[in-house]
């Protein structure tokens, strides 16, 4: 009897803990399906410890959810780099089997921006970021977790930090055109509106298609602002409210991450006020080459 009631407080806490549990697991993982796995597995390993010596147990919880979260973004990461080396022609992508409603609320509660610059940090990086930036957890803690001294701790969340915020490689004032001309050109793009697309583009602008984006059969050079503005509204439209402004190595771009994934970029160059190049990048290798970074209001 005394064990039940054991195994039952041990549950009732838990459940105290999920929603943190889970919070901590999507901001790592990024994927609904496999945050509940974690948060699974968690459970799993508390039912087979002996709870009486977990002296703060939401502490305990939060440690052993990051180690899991840690193990599969380590594994990912390994599927990744083997299947660039493959070359791989597909978009790489992670198994989520959630409901795809349920992912974009979760990656609106985040920010999709966030989560695209997220998957682009190692483990390492993004355990320390999203523990300390998102959840206050201290630089003991995560290095205990990552099996590293504070210091490196801390040095590992401001990389993250300095690769999240990113900074513009240009003067204020032409990172300030960038964006307004994106958001134009995103404006335009969601409306339909064929003469406002012409008015951001330049008249003889060049568009670049990569392999992997290009339709079987199309050409992967496209010039002339009414040549490619038809095609450039009919695809976008597919995409409305998936497509957002990002910093793109450094410039303003824009980028189509259905559920915080990364699948396309548009590289812009932006010469008087006009978009005068535009590279289309889809193929896997270049999309990871790629500096992406969250983009201020």
């Amino acid at each position: 009897m005394e064990s039940e009631k054991q195994k039952q407080w041990l549950a009732q806490r838990f459940e105290e803990n999920r929603g943190h549990l889970r919070a901590v697991a999507y901001r790592m993982l990024a994927s609904a399906s496999e945050a509940d796995d974690a948060v699974q597995e968690t459970w799993l390993r508390l039912s087979r410890s002996d709870a009486r010596t977990i002296e703060n147990l939401g502490g305990w919880l939060t440690t052993v959810v990051s180690r899991v979260c840690l193990d599969m973004l380590r594994s990912r990461t390994a599927k990744r780099e083997e299947a660039l080396e493959r070359g791989a022609t597909e978009p790489i992508a992670i198994s989520r089997q959630a409901d795809p409603e349920q992912e974009t609320l979760l990656a609106d509660s985040v920010g999709f921006a966030l989560l695209i610059v997220l998957d682009r940090l190692d483990p390492a990086e993004r355990l320390a970021f999203v523990l300390h930036d998102m959840f206050a957890v201290s630089f003991d803690e995560i290095a205990s977790i990552l099996s590293r001294s504070p210091e490196a701790a801390r040095q590992l969340a401001s990389r993250a930090r300095r690769r999240v915020q990113g900074a513009p490689a240009v003067p204020t004032a032409n990172f300030t055109e960038q964006r307004r001309v994106a958001d134009a050109f995103l404006a335009a793009v969601h409306a339909g509106d064929f003469e406002g697309l012409i008015a951001v583009l330049d008249p003889d602008v060049v568009v670049r298609i990569d392999e992997a984006a290009a339709r079987p059969g199309a050409p992967r050079e496209i010039r002339g602002a009414r040549n490619w503005a038809k095609g450039a509204i009919a695809f976008s439209q597919q995409l409305a409210g998936d497509i957002r402004p990002m910093l793109v190595n450094g410039e303003v771009g824009l980028v189509w991450a259905p559920r915080g994934h990364l699948l396309r970029v548009l590289r812009f160059s932006i010469a008087d006020g006009r978009i005068a190049t535009v590279d289309v990048i889809a193929e896997p290798a270049r999309l990871n080459e790629l500096e992406l970074a969250v983009l201020g209001e």
